[in-house]
């Protein structure tokens, strides 16, 4: 098989810039030419592994940040927002909308924030508001979208801190029964810090941190894997403050509470890594073959903060498979959504309904499996489980969720959950991302019309579907 031809002109465009060098002075640290270097940029040509080795030299960079390509996600969502007819009839092709991602991925950015705008402010129109948007200021994009997107195009995976948490994780050992008491001794010794569990004041407190006192209280209700993922949340507000505030600089947010929000994420990512620290948890999951069940008991975690764990395991050469991840509440809405593969969740609109993850709520106790087909020819294994979350007696809440975790058919020799499946001979179901851009015509679960594509309504005939496609 041929390899495959980097083009990274976005990239070395932004290198250059951020050392404030001219095409002319980048060639000549390089020894090529400024018209090499233009047409690198453009595009034009790719980049050869000569010129690779001199720019890792020169500036210190992973090779594999050169090689990687990011632009598949920026593809889909402009995919998904051209679709509108705003945009007229003619809807780019995908190799211009690739072109697009490669070379100006700041204007593709630029168009998905527009469209954002221009979508928030129609649905105010519509009278929408209260129903859609919490969103006080028309036509910007949230906090927590803007948080979204970070994780998003940073393929969820977090490098500098990842490490940092598997760096304190190897000093704490390995884990047993008393791995919590070790992190409690930890914050006690390194930082003056007490930690308490006892009962709640309020139903919903699950931690809460005194800096003035040095004492973390723990909701006491929790269970144990929660309760080691809240303590290691503080904790990286204690060891972590200057790298997280690194990353939040280089994030740019526009929104003034992003920055919190990303913060309270990069701490959850931390607390996650702590708790299944990268190297050893990739090993156990290919020595388990992506079991879930035994690796939520290896490391005395949920199955939830295993399967989002195992979307993140993206490390230069240091990769697993490559997992979508997503929770869906009892509405039908994701909550969390990551993917390292090509299946990205839609922006705009709600998920398939032919996806098996609202089928889990029905089989409680159980991970149910599909196989399943996008439009667009990948094919995917996935699994869906449901769960409930409570922290009281009779009367308290319970929060109920449905998880799906998959990869593409092609890494399912490595998973446990394929072994008895016949791939070469198996049926696919026809899944899709959202309604509004899924072009199939007979699909029996379709709430609304897609985007691109007219409709007709027969008058003498009535399907289940009450309008035809194209």
């Amino acid at each position: 098989m041929a390899a495959r031809k980097v083009f990274a002109g976005a990239k070395i465009r932004a290198l250059r810039a951020q050392h404030r060098l001219t095409q002319a002075e980048l060639a000549a640290r390089l020894d090529i030419s400024a018209s090499y270097i233009n047409q690198l940029e453009s595009n034009q040509r790719p980049l050869t592994a000569s010129v690779m080795l001199a720019l890792a030299e020169h500036f210190s960079l992973d090779l594999s940040s050169l090689a990687t390509d990011g632009s598949d996600r920026l593809v889909m969502d402009l995919r998904e927002v051209l679709a509108d007819p705003v945009f007229g009839e003619t809807v780019p092709n995908l190799q211009e909308l690739k072109s697009t991602a490669t070379n100006a991925p700041d204007m593709a950015r630029a168009v998905l924030q527009l469209y954002e705008a221009y979508r928030k402010t129609n649905e105010r129109l519509a009278g929408m508001d209260a129903a859609l948007s919490r969103d006080p200021q028309s036509g910007v994009t949230t906090a927590y979208e803007e948080v979204r997107d970070f994780f998003h195009y940073a393929d969820n995976y977090i490098d500098p801190l990842d490490r940092a948490a598997e760096s304190l994780a190897a000093e704490l050992g390995q884990f047993g029964p008393d791995r919590m008491a070790r992190l409690v001794d930890y914050l006690r010794e390194t930082h003056e810090v007490r930690v308490s569990f006892t009962p709640p004041l309020t139903p919903d407190a699950m931690s809460r941190f005194d800096r003035g006192g040095r004492e973390i209280w723990i909701n006491s209700r929790l269970d144990p894997a929660s309760q080691f993922f809240r303590l290691a949340t503080h904790l990286a507000s204690l060891e972590q403050t200057t790298l997280m505030g690194e990353l939040l600089d280089n994030a740019n947010f526009k929104a003034s509470e992003a920055r919190a929000i990303a913060r309270m994420g990069l701490a959850n990512y931390y607390a996650g890594a702590l708790h299944m620290p990268y190297s050893a948890f990739l090993k156990a999951s290919e020595a388990h073959r992506y079991d879930i069940e035994e690796l939520a008991h290896l490391f005395g975690a949920s199955l939830e903060q295993v399967a989002h764990r195992l979307s993140t395991m993206q490390r230069p050469r240091e990769r697993g498979v490559p997992f979508f991840f997503a929770r869906v509440d009892a509405a039908g809405t994701i909550t969390k959504r990551h993917s390292a593969t090509a299946l990205q969740f839609a922006r705009f609109g709600g998920a398939c309904p032919l996806w098996n993850v609202h089928r889990a709520f029905e089989a409680r106790g159980e991970i149910i499996r599909q196989l399943g087909e996008t439009p667009d020819g990948n094919r995917y294994l996935s699994l869906a489980w449901s769960g409930e979350k409570r922290m009281g007696g009779y009367r308290s809440t319970t929060r109920r969720y449905a998880y799906a975790l998959g990869c593409e058919i092609s890494h399912a020799n490595r998973v446990v959950y394929a072994d008895d499946l016949e791939l070469g001979k198996a049926v696919f179901d026809p899944i899709g991302v959202s309604c509004r851009i899924c072009e199939r015509r007979n699909c029996h679960q379709r709430s609304v019309p897609p985007l691109a594509v007219g409709i007709s309504v027969p008058a003498d005939r009535r399907s289940i579907v009450p309008y035809e496609i194209g």
